[in-house]
């Protein structure tokens, strides 16, 4: 019989195993599935559900950090080993994401008045499927918000055994849909929008029924487990954690708003693309970081706080040497990549990803820093500061679009906004968390951007001396593996670290082995 590890280097390995199994079935056949729609919609259509149909892409954004809202409390509870406190949370968590579904659904459905009145720019004849796939995202909207709850149960569990199998079941019905785009009759952007509609209302019902059956907490019982208090601080938490996160998501989507105003459809085509390939590649991380959060909020509520900043700077090395090595080779050979990939590269799409590459890695460097602020609770003057701060972004950069500047713009600028993000974390996190600075200079910024820089370079040195080609992107891929793993491995890890990835790997292995032998 398989038992659950118990050691929490050993959790996390083996939960990391099960994320990166479903992350690289996923992986490929979202890639390929974004070949079939680009294909099968055409630019301007694929363009059309980029800026539309992104509202999914953004709420993803919003569907983490509400999960990891609720995690907060779900895993800080379990820490504390107080259950009666967790059938409150969650009680508590299904009237507050009910109450945020209802609003922000109301929210979307007036602004799609607006939107397609006096704002999008969108040829009049696909106006009509442009309105349908909106509403269509709306509810999917809904539905996705529904699910938070029951993600939170899962991280908190850290059940990502099941949460893998979810992720793959519904990376093949995307796939399913895609192919059903590719050979229908009807309007197929209608048809897209419908058909991812429903995956998301079937995702929801399956996390629901598996949560229900499996924990006892998933009992909603309103009138015995509700909780005045506990709504209060909730909501308190979970209102500024959603006013910063909202900020985020609208200047996000925003984005594509203003660029669709200055430069029409085509360059949206270039953002959807851009942000498929991001954000794929980005899973890597976000993997590691899904199986860790949770130690991390634990950790607090065990109030061993030395052990949890331990565990969150560590995880912001690994998260960023995780998507930088997968980053580089990509950023070196985008051109050519894209050009076996896709049939029809849109103009933009790799000085997008390069810069999105470049943005993605700063932002890595502080997302468990944050988890670790959200784990001790006092996110107030850190959500105002950080929300005062994105919301610059689209005004400069609509600024800048009306004096001509080129669409990459934004881009550059949302760079920057990044890096002022992290200064402003570390600062919070020194005052609510007694993060030590200097420690986290050295220990985390330097080692990431030393085996950063030099890798890049190795990895770019055939470029010099050879054509395009298979046999020059095999080239890179040796060079860019050799000198990341040289350089993480001697640079960017401690020799702390560096004993507890070896166990973790022996870990896995013994797991494995155990399993196989059984």
């Amino acid at each position: 019989m398989f038992k659950q590890p118990t050691s929490t280097s050993h959790r996390v390995a083996m939960n990391t195993g099960f994320l990166y199994a479903k992350m690289g079935i996923t992986m490929f056949i979202s890639l390929y599935t974004t070949r079939l729609i680009l294909n099968s919609l055409g630019e301007i259509d694929f363009g059309i559900f980029a800026i539309v149909g992104g509202i999914i892409a953004m709420l993803g954004i919003l569907d983490g950090a509400m999960t990891s809202a609720t995690q907060r409390f779900m895993s800080f509870a379990e820490g504390e080993g107080n259950k009666e406190k967790q059938k409150n949370i969650f009680n508590v968590s299904i009237i507050l994401h009910a109450s945020i579904a209802a609003i922000m659904s109301a929210v979307l459905l007036v602004a799609g008045h607006f939107f397609f009145n006096n704002i999008l720019n969108i040829p009049p004849e696909r106006i009509f499927a442009a309105r349908a796939v909106y509403y269509f995202m709306v509810a999917s909207s809904l539905f996705t918000i529904m699910t938070v709850p029951y993600e939170a149960v899962l991280n908190a569990h850290e059940n990502m055994l099941y949460y893998a199998i979810v992720g793959i079941v519904e990376s093949i019905l995307k796939l399913t849909v895609a192919i059903i785009v590719v050979y229908t009759s009807a309007d197929k952007l209608i048809i897209y929008g419908a058909l991812m509609t429903g995956i998301s209302f079937l995702v929801m019902i399956i996390m629901r029924v598996y949560c229900h059956k499996k924990y006892d907490e998933c009992i909603f019982k309103p009138k015995v487990y509700f909780d005045k208090k506990l709504m209060k601080e909730m909501t308190g938490f979970a209102g500024w954690n959603f006013i910063r996160t909202s900020v985020i998501i609208i200047t996000n989507y925003g984005q594509g708003f203003v660029m669709n105003v200055f430069f029409g459809t085509i360059v949206n085509a270039a953002q959807g693309v851009a942000n498929q390939v991001c954000g794929q590649l980005g899973v890597f991380a976000n993997t590691m970081l899904k199986a860790l959060n949770p130690v991390i909020a634990k950790n607090e509520g065990k109030g061993a706080r030395s052990s949890m900043l331990s565990a969150a700077m560590t995880g912001s090395k690994i998260a960023f040497f995780m998507l930088m090595l997968f980053f580089v080779p990509v950023m070196v050979e985008t051109p050519y990549i894209f050009k076996i990939w896709l049939k029809n590269v849109p103009d933009y799409t790799i000085i997008f990803c390069r810069l999105l590459f470049v943005r993605y890695l700063i932002e890595q460097l502080f997302l468990t820093i944050d988890t670790s602020i959200a784990a001790v609770g006092n996110i107030r003057n850190f959500s105002i500061c950080q929300s005062l701060l994105t919301v610059f972004i689209l005004p400069v950069g609509y600024l800048f679009y009306t004096f001509q500047y080129p669409p990459y713009t934004l881009h550059i600028i949302f760079i920057i906004t990044s890096g002022i993000s992290l200064a402003m974390t570390i600062y919070f996190a020194h005052r609510i968390c007694d993060l030590p600075v200097s420690t986290f200079l050295t220990q985390v910024v330097i080692r990431c951007a030393v085996p950063f820089i030099i890798t890049l370079l190795i990895a770019a040195l055939p470029l010099l001396f050879m054509n395009d080609g298979i046999g020059r992107l095999g080239v890179v891929l040796l060079f860019n593996i050799v000198a990341f793993t040289i350089t993480v491995w001697y640079y960017g890890l401690t020799r702390i670290e560096r004993n507890h990835i070896v166990q973790m790997i022996k870990a896995v292995l013994l797991k494995v082995n155990t399993i196989r032998l059984s």
